[in-house]
């Protein structure tokens, strides 16, 4: 009975040590939706794409700056920029629910912390993409976005659930293979931040927050 005890006692004892050093208050939930929401962003970008007479055909020189007028570069930006919205928006409601009901405080040092290391490499992405779309080098755009979003989770995973390090490791692998297929990065982005989402959501809210409400 005493050992029980003890083991009991090192277990509440980790338990706090992790809530006070990491943020577990991630929604898997939150990744399926956000995922949902890059595969229909990356369908209707393909729709606008071939309304407007662009195909993706793996040549360099034929998806650049030049090719892309001014209209069109700005219903994908405004498409993407839905889409970030909504996925953070829905982000912050699961989360901020999952918090409550788990009595848990939604912004504190950690959550801070969380914040700055993943937003850190994000903006640097962010910004190096518009110095790509500056310069026209256009079909490098989603396969920078990939590397640097992979790198975020990778930074931002030592403040949450180990897992997003795994998720992050595929989305830097995919950007790299993405490269070496202009043309195609909207297809590389769809699985990126769409099937890659949906399955990382599944399978935290499986071993996670299934097992909590068990």
């Amino acid at each position: 009975m005493e050992n029980e005890k003890y083991l009991q006692d090192l277990a509440d004892i980790k338990s706090m040590m992790n809530r006070s050093s990491r943020f577990i208050s991630l929604s898997g939930l939150a990744g399926v939706f956000a995922g949902i929401y890059a595969i229909m962003g990356a369908v209707f970008a393909k729709i606008i794409l071939r309304e407007n007479n662009s195909v993706y055909n793996g040549d360099y020189n034929s998806y650049s700056a030049s090719n892309l007028n001014s209209d069109l570069a700005q219903q994908l930006i405004l498409l993407a920029i839905a889409v970030l919205i909504l996925a953070i928006g829905t982000a912050i409601f699961l989360t901020t629910r999952k918090a409550r009901k788990n009595d848990q405080k939604i912004w504190d040092a950690t959550s801070k912390r969380l914040l700055i290391n993943f937003f850190t490499p994000l903006a640097a992405g962010g910004i190096f993409c518009l110095v790509l779309l500056q310069y026209g080098i256009i079909g490098l755009i989603a396969p920078a976005m990939l590397i640097y979003y992979g790198l975020a989770l990778i930074h931002g995973s030592k403040y949450t659930f180990a897992d997003l390090k795994g998720l992050g490791y595929a989305n830097v692998i995919l950007g790299l293979i993405a490269t070496q297929f202009i043309g195609f990065g909207i297809y590389f982005w769809a699985v990126g931040f769409g099937l890659f989402h949906i399955i990382y959501g599944i399978w935290m809210h499986n071993k996670y927050e299934r097992k909590t409400a068990e």
